[in-house]
């Protein structure tokens, strides 16, 4: 249970580094620019370019970013805050891992293997995190126990 219970905590600090950091650079040119390609492919999102610049998409994006990093902090002692950044969580994951199939030429070949921006595909383990984080304040059971065999 102590392992169970570190691994989730360090599955949720990471997410919430990861959510500052790249927030925080979505205030640049440059990753503003770099996110470009993706976000204007997205059918989910590639409305956003149609109302504001690139920049302030980008802007949008962070402060999103940002906001869920904090509530994933408050998400330790808040199971009402945990249960909304779980959500918020997923919905980022989600889009960003939409995007290896609404990305033109996000898929190479190299040496005969298929290859893609590595970049998304690490977000599945997020995606996984924002699951655990919505089920731990929901009440669900975690999925995973001692007894459980794999």
């Amino acid at each position: 249970m102590i392992l169970e219970k570190l691994g989730y905590r360090i599955g949720v600090i990471a997410t919430i580094i990861v959510f500052l950091w790249i927030g925080i650079f979505k205030f640049t040119p440059g990753e503003a620019a770099a996110i470009k390609n993706y976000v204007s492919n997205s059918f989910l999102m590639n409305w956003m370019y149609s109302l504001f610049s690139v920049q302030t998409v980008s802007n949008i994006i962070g402060v999103y970013e940002i906001t869920t990093g904090a509530l994933l902090i408050a998400s330790f002692w808040s199971r009402k805050i945990g249960f909304i950044a779980g959500i918020l969580t997923l919905i980022i994951f989600v889009t960003t891992l939409s995007f290896l199939v609404t990305t033109p030429g996000i898929w190479k070949i190299s040496e005969g293997v298929p290859v893609t921006d590595f970049f998304v595909v690490k977000d599945l383990a997020f995606l996984a995190i924002a699951l655990l984080v919505i089920a731990k304040n929901r009440g669900d059971k975690m999925i995973l126990t001692t007894k459980t065999k794999i």
